[in-house]
């Protein structure tokens, strides 16, 4: 079979590159070095925190590319490449919007940590899975850091309960993005996966024709547009499948890897 030529490859973490557990099979590593032996450049293309990801692929962080806070910060080797900050007063506009949405809870996301006002039990369980630093104030509003994203959690689902109320306030001027069944993130308004994608095109001098990616969900759609070999996951959303330009198996079935060892490696 054909191999594409492929020299970048971002995937989602959740619904895309982990299973449905939620892991990540330890079979990832040895397919990262392959794509390394090769010269692809591999990114984990994530609403998680950049400090959760590094924890994940711990073997490889160092050398390994991170679009982490849904394309709001970009990490490699260490070193930040880019980011997509949003100004304080904004902050205080939506972090007042959302607490006022009731039954949500929320993860203010700036580049030294995560910071949450609720000590809810089922609440910062949730916060654990993506937020591997942060920490807990007793008001948002009054830490000290860059600010690249809010994320908010509804238990009862985000696209139903708050997506309404925050995109009619803040989608004119921010980007407003269900990331889950139960969060919505709002960021820059030029702020996505997709635009962290083409500062790196444009940067490290891989093309579009060169790209390749994976997702399931609407914070996945900007990355898929900006990738010729746009692949949605068999478990995607509708909206990520009529995007995307090729199907892969679901994350149960280990899609991303089966996808790269056939059509890449």
């Amino acid at each position: 079979m054909p191999k594409y030529n492929v020299k970048f490859i971002a995937a989602d973490m959740d619904g895309t590159l982990l299973n449905e557990n939620g892991k990540l099979d330890p079979s990832f590593f040895d397919l990262y070095q392959q794509l390394e032996n090769n010269n692809i450049m591999f990114a984990a293309a994530s609403g998680r925190q950049y400090y959760s990801l590094a924890e994940t692929f711990a073997p490889v962080s160092d050398r390994m590319m991170f679009i982490a806070e849904n394309g709001t910060l970009v990490m490699h080797k260490g070193q930040e490449l880019y980011s997509c900050t949003i100004p304080k007063d904004s902050i205080d506009n939506i972090v007042n919007q959302a607490r006022s949405v009731e039954g949500t809870h929320l993860v203010l996301c700036g580049k030294k940590s995560a910071y949450i006002e609720t000590q809810d039990p089922k609440a910062v369980a949730e916060f654990s899975k993506y937020y591997h630093r942060c920490q807990y104030v007793e008001d948002v509003l009054a830490v000290d850091d860059e600010f690249i994203k809010v994320a908010i959690c509804h238990f009862d689902g985000s696209e139903e309960n708050v997506y309404p109320t925050i995109n009619a306030k803040f989608g004119h001027n921010h980007q407003v993005v269900v990331s889950a069944k139960i969060w919505l993130d709002v960021m820059n308004k030029v702020a996505s996966k997709g635009a962290a994608i083409k500062h790196l095109q444009h940067t490290l001098g891989f093309s579009f024709e060169e790209t390749m990616s994976f997702g399931d969900y609407l914070n996945d759609l900007e990355m898929l547009q900006e990738s010729y070999y746009s692949y949605a996951m068999e478990n995607a959303h509708q909206k990520v499948k009529e995007t995307a330009r090729f199907m892969a198996p679901s994350n149960k079935e280990a899609g991303v890897y089966t996808v790269i060892k056939e059509m890449v490696l």
